[in-house]
């Protein structure tokens, strides 16, 4: 692995809600072979942060650049977050089609694969998370925790080459919680992950 390959850097940002600022001048970057925590009280501006990084909130002043290339524009954002995994904090705004398999499969197959390599993806990712035989489960009848373990499949279908985790335990009974961070900690993959300072369990 390149652990000097830059995949997010983040130059001069700034950026205010119209209550408050955040970020004046903020500098980051976040290379392969990273394994970084962000901790921070709520309203501290860690899910702001991520949503700068990924294009969902542009900063007054500053840069994007990710995966060698400066990012402003949306066509550049949606390139991006196809090697770029993100977990949103809520699972509900990460799910959205009506079972379990079809949730999974839309990022592979908005990619371009065949439907036998989705087929594949989905039992693979399932199986990883300890969800086989959810398939054909409404996404809307799960249990928080089982949103967030099918959220992340969603992300990690994508075979992304990074990964940001917004809170991805808060919430979370022990069991869901050890799965995410053992599954987090056997994939040979560069994170970014953000919680509560109080309540989060952190991935090693």
């Amino acid at each position: 692995m390149d652990t000097n390959k830059t995949i997010i850097k983040l130059e001069g940002i700034s950026f205010a809600y119209p209550e408050r600022p955040l970020f004046d001048q903020l500098d980051f970057e976040f290379k392969q072979g990273d394994r970084i925590g962000l901790l921070g009280p709520n309203g501290s501006g860690k899910t702001t942060l991520f949503h700068i990084m990924m294009g969902l909130l542009k900063p007054m002043r500053g840069n994007v650049t990710a995966l060698g290339k400066i990012r402003a524009t949306q066509s550049d954002f949606r390139e991006m977050r196809e090697e770029i995994g993100f977990l949103f904090q809520d699972a509900d705004d990460q799910l959205f089609c009506p079972t379990v398999a079809e949730d999974i499969a839309f990022g592979p197959l908005n990619l371009g694969k065949s439907k036998d390599e989705v087929h594949e993806i989905v039992e693979h990712t399932l199986g990883i998370l300890g969800l086989k035989g959810f398939e054909n489960r409404v996404t809307y009848n799960l249990s928080g925790g089982e949103k967030k373990l099918v959220s992340l499949a969603t992300v990690l279908a994508m075979r992304p080459k990074a990964l940001l985790l917004d809170e991805p335990t808060t919430g979370l009974d022990e069991d869901v919680t050890k799965r995410i961070i053992q599954v987090v900690n056997d994939i040979d993959i560069s994170f970014v992950f953000c919680g509560n300072i109080t309540r989060q369990k952190i991935p090693q």
